[in-house]
């Protein structure tokens, strides 16, 4: 049984698609809301922001936005998982964060969904949008945005 299910249907959908260039990020866990607003700046009233970011060895993940800890802690926890220099790694063409980094993005993920409400992104009160940069040096880093109202 499904409960407290509703379907709004409008005369139109309207998709809107932009691509957003990062800057170049050191190894880590950053915090993008503010650059991501920034390019954003005439969001419809409601609908959804998809992110998507076009590479294989970074990641976008929604979480924590205000304590640093959080962010230094990911990227100790996701070394201890996922440790570079390993023997059993084929492919480090790359350099030893090479394979490491793919397997960290595949963990984090590649895409994230955001509700739009009133003009705004619907984001909690403690959350905001990561760069997981699983890279020693990444480079930039392009993300397709997407909304759908």
């Amino acid at each position: 049984m499904i409960t407290g299910f509703c379907i709004f249907v409008k005369n139109q959908v309207m998709t809107i698609q932009k691509i957003i260039n990062l800057p170049p990020q050191p190894r880590g866990f950053h915090l993008i809301t503010q650059l991501i607003e920034k390019e954003l700046v005439e969001l419809p009233d409601q609908g959804i922001l998809h992110l998507f970011i076009q590479h294989t060895s970074a990641g976008l993940t929604v979480n924590e936005n205000t304590d640093p800890t959080v962010r230094k802690d990911f990227e100790q926890i996701f070394n201890q998982l996922i440790p570079e220099n390993q023997s059993s790694y084929s492919h480090n063409d790359e350099g030893s964060d090479d394979m490491p980094s793919h397997i960290k993005s595949s963990l984090a993920g590649s895409s994230i969904s955001i509700p739009i409400s009133h003009g705004k992104l619907n984001l909690g009160i403690w959350q905001g949008i990561y760069l997981c940069e699983f890279r020693n040096h990444g480079g930039s880093r392009r993300l397709v945005a997407t909304i759908v109202s």
